[in-house]
């Protein structure tokens, strides 16, 4: 551990030792006088992922570290990375993407120019591997987090007064704010080749909780890789359902939403929620007269929040009711 490093980038991996290498060589040709270094958790990889960071550990700019995590999850692994830097900063990235020279600064100076901001996250760009399917909207954005793409615009707003998060493949966070309120929640996240996710939400979660503020840096990009193996109907519905179920689970820890809703207090049927209940009517109509009318862009959009709803109702009815808890800092990045 080095207390006197800017920044840490915190990457981490599994089974993606090609496009690992790709990351690595973009953050190779970073321009910034931070104090950094670079950190990659292996997550049980069977490919060449040791491999891929040891063969540049040599003529990277910084210290390049190589971690492994046998215990499976996304969050183990995430918890890993961040035990073993005291960075003023972790920088999240993931494994296929690409960055810009200038992206590590413009995801750290507005922390270190102004004490009163938390973290940081920016645009997410597609690199696509074969072109956008005729169904998947190409303007409006509501199915774009199905592939991690993510772009809120050209203008820079603090995240918590338009009620939005950041993707984990590209968010910095100050490390007080993780020592305030602790890592990422095992019970969540991607774990192998399974869907489940939020462990980014349930984070934000305790992050609004404790007055947390964070600013979209438009600047801030990187490009992630679209495979094509994802431009599927079955791998977006496939997607949305286990959004739904992880969402429930998410939910079932924090019941205040993004949005400002209190779920315990609204009214439900069978434990679910009326009002999605209702939305989950409207979107099967919707989906009927999509499919009449030959409108497959919005019939795939009505498709996948039923598919949401469906995973939503599975998650609840997995789980026992449990009050709202928390990640302890010393707990979850142990």
């Amino acid at each position: 551990m080095d207390e006197l490093l800017d920044a840490t980038v915190l990457i981490c991996t599994y089974n993606r030792a090609n496009l690992l290498g790709e990351t690595l060589d973009s953050l190779r040709a970073t321009r910034t006088s931070l104090r950094w270094d670079v950190v990659v958790v292996d997550n049980n990889s069977t490919d060449a992922t040791r491999e891929a960071v040891a063969s540049r550990i040599g003529e990277f700019p910084v210290r390049l570290r190589y971690l492994f995590e046998p215990r499976q999850g996304k969050s183990n692994a995430l918890n890993t990375g961040l035990e073993s830097t005291d960075a003023a900063i972790v920088v999240f990235t993931d494994d296929d993407v690409r960055v810009s020279e200038r992206w590590l600064d413009a995801s750290c100076r507005p922390m270190l120019d102004d004490p009163a901001i938390d973290y940081t996250g920016g645009p997410v760009l597609p690199i696509w591997e074969q072109p956008r399917p005729s169904w998947l909207d190409s303007t409006r954005t509501d199915l774009w987090g199905t592939l991690a793409i993510l772009d809120y615009g050209a203008e820079r707003f603090v995240f918590e007064e338009r009620r939005r998060v950041p993707l984990g493949a590209n968010m910095a966070v100050r490390r007080q704010l993780i020592d305030r309120i602790g890592g990422f929640d095992p019970a969540l996240g991607r774990n192998g080749s399974s869907l489940l996710g939020q462990e980014q939400a349930e984070f934000f979660c305790r992050s609004r909780s404790v007055g947390a503020r964070g600013v979209y840096v438009p600047e801030a990009s990187v490009q992630h890789h679209v495979p094509a193996r994802r431009l599927t109907r079955e791998y977006f519905l496939r997607w949305w359902y286990w959004k739904g179920v992880s969402k429930a689970r998410l939910e079932q820890r924090h019941p205040v939403t993004e949005m400002g809703i209190d779920l315990s207090q609204v009214p439900t049927i069978a434990r679910i929620p009326r009002f999605m209940v209702g939305s989950a009517i409207r979107d099967l109509g919707g989906m009927v007269r999509a499919a009449a009318t030959n409108n497959a862009v919005e019939a795939m959009r009505r498709a996948a929040m039923l598919c949401y709803f469906v995973g939503y109702v599975m998650g609840v009815r997995s789980a026992e009711p449990s009050p709202s808890r928390s990640v302890s800092a010393k707990s979850s990045v142990a």
